[in-house]
């Protein structure tokens, strides 16, 4: 990190006066104290517990100076009314410093996915870094542009969003020069009421961005009233600027061709939106000069986030399709397609076990048994479901299943039957099946997932 005590102080307006202290070169910015080395600031920072309870701890542990919403006494600090707004205007500031490119990316499915493969494209050309793990909020935004290499010249920011305005405030603090909409789904519903909501919010994306931006947006209808008048705006899709011509499907990999490249992509995912998020990434690179071989041969190479869409084995052999991570109905529809398209053994049959999705608030019922549109007895054999709110659609199934064929399994406040299903999937699931499991975080599917494996870590 290319900053010193004095020059941090001055570019987030000090209360106190530092110059009593030596101005020393910062190694990095931590807020947890028990990260802190040698040279580190620390950011006491309010959560469970309150940051400056800390600061002694960080010190012993080697840091140089911290900042401090007051005083303190017997070691360098930098004093400031808040200090999450000063290191999100610290980030804001280094970016423009080291004149850094930055790609922002956002969408409620396959952002994670996209920035990944943004991200390997650049790669092949830039020195670049990205958004490690989950940290795409107002705290991990700033973490990750203040942990980049001193040497980076391209960073790909993934921007999540619980509430409206959240993507508004990570726009202010990164200022991207490309921004990419991945999708428009219904995740995080509770907060928003609906989904043009969710669209506005995503379309603030923009709002950090000079006139030159660019965003590549889905052409997708319900975010044109929100679409910016000042900015230039790829569409990608069917009947769009930017579109795929085809795909093939194999149970652990695709080929598509697009109209912005030469010549066929395999990558090594399944998933027909890995296609559509393959081609933005596509994109991107064209925009910043990658050469077409050099964005094939890193597509063809791309090693996403762990906790994504994975195959694995159980323990007497069927295959598992293991997306356990999160969940919502677009996300939902989109892997109940690609299972069913996968080819299967002809000896074998497909199962798949949907827990709740959550924060989908009032409509959650509703959009649950929305679902059961993509359930085909003729391509999926046994449905099994898990929740509370997703009991509606398992009744539903059962009217268009055969007898035995939906399997219903209660958890709320008061019952969880999450043992008696896992028993109950070990004995119907044969070596030559595949299941697909998928449902929100809270749901705990890993917990099946690992029974089914034999992976008790």
């Amino acid at each position: 990190m290319k900053l010193s005590l004095y020059e941090v102080a001055k570019v987030v307006e000090a209360q106190n006066s530092i110059s009593e202290f030596d101005d020393v070169p910062l190694k990095q910015i931590e807020f947890d104290s028990r990260k802190i080395e040698k040279g580190d600031l620390f950011l006491p920072l309010k959560g469970a517990r309150d940051g400056h309870d800390f600061i002694e701890t960080a010190f012993e542990n080697g840091a140089v100076a911290t900042f401090s919403e007051k005083e303190i006494s017997g070691h360098p600090y930098i004093l400031v009314d808040d200090c999450l707004l000063a290191f999100q205007k610290l980030a804001h500031y280094y970016i423009e410093k080291m004149r850094i490119d930055v790609i922002a990316v956002t969408g409620s499915n396959g952002k994670t996915s996209t920035k990944d493969m943004i991200e390997a494209v650049l790669a092949t050309t830039y020195k670049t870094y990205k958004t490690q793990g989950n940290y795409n909020n107002e705290i991990g935004l700033p973490y990750t542009v203040l942990h980049m290499p001193d040497d980076t010249e391209k960073i790909v920011l993934e921007m999540g969003q619980d509430h409206m305005g959240d993507i508004h405030l990570l726009s202010e603090i990164a200022r991207p020069h490309i921004a990419v909409l991945t999708l428009v789904g219904e995740a995080h519903l509770e907060f928003f009421g609906s989904r043009e909501k969710i669209a506005q919010g995503k379309i603030q994306i923009v709002d950090g961005m000079d006139s030159h931006g660019i965003l590549i947006a889905p052409g997708d209808p319900i975010i044109d009233p929100y679409l910016p008048e000042n900015q230039m705006v790829i569409r990608f899709g069917e009947n769009q600027e930017i579109f795929v011509n085809s795909i093939q499907e194999e149970k652990t990999s695709l080929t598509f061709t697009t109209n912005i490249l030469e010549g066929p992509v395999t990558l090594p995912l399944s998933g027909k939106y890995n296609a559509t998020n393959a081609m933005v990434a596509a994109y991107v690179g064209k925009l910043l000069a990658v050469a077409d071989e050099d964005i094939i041969e890193a597509l063809e190479n791309v090693k996403l986030s762990k906790n994504r869409t994975e195959w694995k084995k159980a323990k007497n052999g069927a295959d598992i399709l293991s997306d356990v991570y999160n969940a919502n109905p677009t996300a939902t529809r989109l892997i109940l397609e690609t299972f069913s398209d996968i080819p299967l053994n002809e000896a074998g049959k497909k199962l798949v076990l949907l827990a709740d999705m959550k924060e989908l608030g009032e409509s959650s019922v509703s959009l649950h048994s929305d679902l059961l549109a993509n359930l085909d007895p003729q391509l999926i054999d046994h449905a099994i479901f898990y929740g509370q709110d997703i009991e509606e659609l398992s009744q539903l199934a059962g009217q268009i299943y055969p007898a035995g064929k939906v399997a219903f399994f209660k958890k709320d406040q008061e019952v969880d039957q999450m043992a008696e299903m896992g028993a109950y999937l070990q004995s119907i699931l044969k070596p030559e099946d595949q299941i697909l499991l998928k449902g929100s975080n809270s749901m705990n599917l890993d917990h099946i997932v690992n029974l089914l494996t034999g992976d008790q870590h």
